[in-house]
């Protein structure tokens, strides 16, 4: 169902994307089958991903859709709250290209109104062609979901936007105001639409600098992530001879200048990066920050075999998830072999929110 996007519901609650922490109705997850996305590297995957739903399934509900022809060699549909779902992809990133939830405020009777929005996706600007049923996929899940439908009209991929669940958003310039993403749009049409469709009431544009070997253009869940309302954790580099420590570095002071001007105030923690690690002699984007939040209950945080940073970065991110979620579980998933696709769990997930 399509319906008319306002900027406010009936009874002037202002809409908003619910945080990630919030209570979750499912996860979605895209099965991969396209070799080349780990070019000579594919064989580990489908193990990858069946250790990434079995962990999500544990605690929320798992939604996987791929190609009927996909199902049986998948083995996952008997498993306990995971569902198999007859939707192609192209592609395993449903983060970039699956429904954005937003709430919408009460309705007279009380209940809950809310949508999904169905923004265009061109795989980062038609970079890996074809992307057709990609971007088909996000209107057959939401007609799953039950969720009315908004057109999004802008090119958007979910990895790069971040929401605080009160109506800020973190984003960065290079993944939305472009020719080949959103030609003839300037920055303030861009905002007025994702404003209008979604409720955000502050847009922070972290342009300090991305991730070498990210072909995303710089997505935000590789730079900076909320882990509540008034805490974000940013990518950092202590290694000052690494080329991405400039750019990281800037992200970081944008971050801190914006924090204490914000209301409410954010504080921002360092979340270093592992030592740079090249496959195929390609440097991969590892980042700490595109851990998946699973509601109040779990969060799974991507390792890349480096004891020392993976344990401070579980720690620290365990011990800021738990102010607010003193019960919630931390758990590090190894993403070696995934990271070589550049991207990692939360490009390979979709969050679809329990409201």
């Amino acid at each position: 169902m399509d319906v008319q996007p306002t900027s406010q519901s009936r009874l002037g609650q202002v809409k908003r994307v619910p945080a990630e922490w919030e209570p979750q109705a499912a996860v979605w997850i895209a099965w991969p089958h396209n070799p080349q996305t780990w070019p000579q590297h594919f064989d580990p995957i489908p193990d990858c991903f069946r250790r990434f739903i079995r962990l999500i399934s544990e605690v929320v509900p798992v939604n996987v859709i791929g190609d009927p022809k996909l199902r049986q060699q998948a083995a996952v549909e008997a498993w306990t709250n995971v569902s198999w779902f007859d939707i192609p992809t192209n592609d395993c990133w449903i983060r970039d290209y699956g429904p954005t939830f937003v709430v919408d405020g009460l309705r007279s009777d009380g209940s809950q109104q809310h949508s999904a929005i169905d923004w265009n996706y061109n795989s980062w600007g038609g970079k890996y062609p074809p992307w057709d049923a990609d971007n088909a996929a996000t209107a057959q899940i939401i007609q799953q979901t039950d969720w009315p439908r908004v057109a999004g009209g802008l090119t958007v991929e979910g990895g790069a936007l971040e929401w605080d669940g009160s109506g800020r958003l973190l984003t960065t310039t290079d993944c939305l105001v472009t020719d080949t993403r959103n030609p003839g749009l300037s920055k303030p049409e861009i905002e007025n639409r994702i404003q209008e469709l979604t409720g955000t009431h502050e847009i922070v544009w972290v342009d300090g600098g991305g991730l070498i070997g990210d072909d995303t253009d710089g997505h935000i869940d590789q730079l900076a992530r909320f882990i509540d309302r008034e805490t974000v954790v940013v990518a950092a580099c202590d290694d000052a001879s690494d080329p991405n420590r400039p750019g990281l570095e800037a992200n970081e002071r944008l971050l801190r200048d914006w924090a204490g001007k914000t209301s409410p105030t954010v504080s921002v923690h360092r979340l270093p990066i592992p030592p740079a690690r090249s496959v195929e002699g390609q440097r991969v984007p590892e980042s700490y920050c595109n851990f998946l939040r699973l509601g109040p209950d779990r969060l799974l945080v991507p390792t890349f075999g480096c004891d020392k940073q993976d344990s401070q970065a579980i720690g620290l991110l365990g011990e800021l998830a738990r102010r607010g979620s003193p019960q919630i579980e931390v758990i590090g998933i190894d993403c070696r072999d995934l990271v070589w696709g550049l991207g990692a769990l939360h490009c390979a997930s979709c969050n679809q929110p329990d409201v």
